[in-house]
């Protein structure tokens, strides 16, 4: 059973930086890709970032490109999200997920391709 834990969301003002932590359980966390996902009051999941099995390649939502970057430590079983620049539309429950897929062909952005979820956390930005 894989369990995945989020945290590091918080209220923070437009402009400023977060950073959020996916704890997973399982020995095998280090074999798989991961993704980071975020769902807005009455908007559908949107894929934010992935990131493969080694942290050598990793995609980005183009909302979201130049600002956030996806690292993981497998040493830890832990994927982050560093949050730069910070703007009032990436206000969102901040969820990260693992791949179907141990290593697939390319870094999907479908949240179909993601199997295990974490509970979420909550970012918010102000002005």
């Amino acid at each position: 059973q894989v369990q995945l834990v989020e945290s590091g969301g918080g209220l923070v003002q437009a402009g400023g930086s977060l950073r959020l932590s996916c704890a997973a359980s399982g020995r095998t966390f280090s074999s798989y890709a991961m993704g980071w996902f975020r769902q807005a009051p009455g908007k559908e999941r949107e894929f934010v970032a992935a990131i493969n099995w080694s942290g050598g390649s990793t995609y980005y939502a183009d909302s979201v490109k130049g600002r956030f970057t996806i690292s993981r430590d497998n040493a830890k079983n832990t994927v982050y999200l560093q949050m730069h620049s910070l703007k009032l539309e990436d206000t969102a429950v901040y969820y990260c997920a693992r791949s179907r897929v141990r290593v697939p062909v390319r870094l999907q952005q479908s949240q179909y391709e993601y199997d295990y979820w974490g509970q979420g956390t909550q970012v918010t930005v102000s002005s």
